[in-house]
């Protein structure tokens, strides 16, 4: 059974928990529970990066800036499903431990499930939970995997990039789609040799970008472990979420969503299992046409 949206809007976090778990399961009735949903303005900011970044850490120290100044915070972390048995270790979580009962902030941990954009498949509609339950800021950290958490875009209204001084190939090989995402790149654990040269390349990759579309995207050092630099991030990510609003790129954010439902609900009675058992059967006839086959369906 589905909680009331009266518990979800308390933000009692038994609730909170079990809207999610339904919603993750695809329990029968999510869908309608999820039209009920109301839908208040709310601040999701999205972290990503390569694995090793300090994107936990760093969500660690963001949180506790934002408790300081009285918000409630809901923590959506992201972590790696197991190839073989899909499960997730969710490791990371143990340096947040410090919030895990604090009564202003929801954490949860959920596995990408392979997904290769960085997020769990369901992330959208379990973001609509704790938009539901009006926390001040909503943290969104991905799992990490490279190139390919784009998708993040397509959920946050602001994305941090994280990255560390090593990352000097990976900075000459990154993707325009990762460099054009990014609100706001951090270069976190800035104490180890080399960070202001990559701080530098970073800065001179960026202008090409800056010269196009006339905003400059901010780089900001940070030594996440003590604390450092997190004051003058958390500043800049506010002032992003506050030029984030009914802007163009808002209303595309707003399609990118409502494209990727559209496509779930319309391919949710497409089963590759069925498929394959059909194309098992008509392959060893000879003369299999693939685009017949999928436009005989």
């Amino acid at each position: 059974m589905f909680p009331s949206i009266a518990e979800i809007q308390k933000k009692e976090p038994r609730s909170i928990a079990r809207a999610i778990s339904l919603i993750e399961n695809k329990f029968p009735g999510y869908d309608e529970f999820l039209r009920n949903l109301p839908s208040p303005p709310a601040k999701i900011i999205g972290i990503t990066g390569p694995p090793g970044a300090g994107k936990s850490t760093l969500v660690d120290a963001l949180t506790g800036g934002l408790i300081e100044s009285g918000n409630k915070v809901g923590i959506i972390c992201i972590d790696p499903s197991s190839p073989f048995n899909h499960g997730a270790l969710l490791g990371d979580r143990i340096r947040m431990s410090r919030w895990y009962t604090h009564p202003d902030i929801f954490i949860r941990s959920l596995a990408n499930h392979g997904n290769m954009g960085g997020l769990n498949p369901m992330i959208i509609e379990i973001t609509s939970v704790l938009i539901a339950a009006a926390f001040d800021y909503i943290i969104i950290e991905t799992v990490g995997v490279g190139q390919s958490e784009i998708e993040i875009a397509g959920l946050a209204d602001v994305t941090v990039v994280v990255m560390v001084p090593e990352a000097g190939d990976e900075v000459q090989t990154m993707k325009a789609g990762l460099m054009e995402i990014a609100d706001v790149f951090v270069v976190n654990k800035a104490d180890r040799p080399d960070a202001d040269m990559f701080v530098k390349n970073l800065r001179m990759m960026l202008a090409p970008a800056f010269s196009r579309h006339h905003h400059e995207v901010p780089v900001v050092k940070t030594v996440a472990l003590q604390q450092e630099g997190i004051k003058e991030l958390l500043d800049i990510i506010l002032h992003q979420l506050q030029k984030a609003h009914l802007t163009d790129k808002r209303f595309w954010l707003l399609a990118e969503r409502a494209y990727y439902l559209i496509e779930q609900k319309r391919m949710k009675d497409v089963d590759k299992t069925a498929l394959k058992r059909e194309i098992e059967t008509l392959y060893p006839k000879g003369n299999f046409n693939l685009y017949q086959f999928i436009a005989d369906k």
